[in-house]
């Protein structure tokens, strides 16, 4: 039922759209106090972006900008965004607005943290697309799969094992070789899923989380067995940065996507080309009818199962990929647990983006950026780290509990189908 509707362009019209335009009214206020007595009143002195590094070949000269000042102008913002949410909101501009919102909210924190000091703005974001990387590789992982309507709640379990094998590969026959290894890991655990849920028509849920859960344990078992007593099969070599010739060199943007290892560049690569499979090709036609109504597509000749097999195994290729990012990527051993639950954060991330592979990339980058700023922060600001660890994890529930609003997911998600 709608309520009575006003017809000019833009305007709320419908019974939720009232109710969620009346949150966001209030959640701006909230933040409009927050800011106000956080980072507004008593803070002083200005704040430096750098936003180039010392040997880049084009800098750019640094932002300053006065903390204090910047913040009330935040302050104002929201107020006004505020009173016009209440009165009649902002109709399809409202996530335009809310993310908008939120990050001035984010750099007015930077703004406060970096008072009367520096902070490399092009550091930060570098380190955010790293650490996001496998949370997105997660996320593609949980999007290929949830299409065809099988949730993969053992992306936790692939990204471990995979770094788990490319650690302990790696050290012994090389990066490459370990970096085939770890993905073939995420094959062979998401085949055990693929049989469980499709053959054997298994909880999905259940599955996945028993996964996860034995990958935990024999990881862990397994390093304080073999690599423990070896060291020397705990130290692989790491992929080092790769700068692209001239775009690396574009000011500020270069620096942060074009200077990076190979795992980055491969997502790049990933969600391209999973976005456009997905949307211009027959497979991704036929994915997403089996994910909407498997029954249709299997009235049309669609082997539903077949291709459900087919994207799950995908599915684990890319999160074993993604897993090796923790060791061959970045550190070049392996510790137990090491991906601290980063699948499930990529699980958040696909229903942020609403299981569009770039939507589910930009809500991984999201979470990546909260995790770089716990690290650079806790350098200039004597903030709590257990304040700052959490917030990753504020991040993830904020997603799910549907503040950017509700995403429906594909019609036959974790239903078994069984051919009549």
């Amino acid at each position: 039922m709608t309520a009575s509707a006003v017809p000019a362009a833009g305007i709320v019209k419908t019974r939720r759209e009232i109710r969620r335009a009346r949150v966001l009214g209030i959640v701006y206020l909230l933040l409009a106090l927050a800011v106000l007595f956080v980072f507004a009143i008593g803070t002083e002195g200005d704040a430096t972006f750098e936003l180039a590094r010392p040997d880049d070949r084009f800098g750019i000269p640094a932002l300053s900008l006065p903390a204090a000042g910047f913040a009330y102008v935040v302050v104002a913002l929201l107020v006004a965004a505020a009173t016009m949410q209440l009165l009649r909101g902002f109709g399809r501009w409202t996530n335009i607005v809310l993310a908008g919102l939120l990050l001035l909210v984010v750099f007015s924190f930077l703004t406060w943290a970096a008072a009367g000091t520096s902070l490399s703005l092009v550091g930060m974001l570098r380190t955010s697309l790293s650490l996001g990387v496998p949370i997105a590789l997660g996320s593609l992982s949980g999007v290929l799969c949830e299409r065809v309507a099988v949730i993969n709640i053992a992306i936790e379990g692939m990204l471990l094992s995979g770094a788990f094998v490319g650690a302990l590969i790696g050290s012994v026959l090389g990066s490459w070789v370990g970096l085939v290894a770890a993905t073939l890991s995420g094959v062979f655990l998401a085949w055990i899923l693929a049989v469980l849920a499709i053959r054997y028509r298994v909880d999905q849920i259940i599955v996945g989380v028993v996964l996860n859960i034995f990958v935990m344990g024999l990881t862990a078992f397994l390093a304080t067995q073999i690599m423990e007593p070896n060291p020397h099969l705990n130290s692989a070599d790491v992929f080092g940065d790769i700068g692209i010739p001239l775009l690396k060199d574009i000011p500020f943007v270069g620096p942060i996507l074009f200077d990076q290892n190979l795992f980055v560049y491969a997502l790049y690569i990933l969600t391209a080309a999973l976005a456009f499979g997905l949307y211009r090709t027959r497979w991704g036609l036929r994915a997403r009818a089996v994910g909407e109504h498997p029954k249709a597509a299997d009235t049309l000749g669609i082997g539903v199962n077949r291709l459900r097999y087919l994207n799950v195994l995908m599915g684990g290729a890319v999160a074993g990929f993604g897993g090796a990012f923790f060791t061959l990527g970045s550190v070049g051993r392996f510790d137990d647990n090491m991906s601290a639950g980063r699948g499930f954060i990529a699980l958040a991330a696909m229903i942020f983006g609403r299981w569009h592979p770039v939507g589910a990339v930009a809500g991984a980058l999201l979470f990546g950026f909260s995790d770089a700023l716990r690290i650079r922060i806790s350098l200039v600001r004597p903030i709590p780290s257990e304040f700052l660890a959490m917030a990753p994890y504020l991040v993830t529930i904020i997603v799910v509990a549907g503040v950017i609003g509700r995403a429906r997911p594909p019609a036959a998600d974790g239903q078994p189908y069984i051919k009549e």
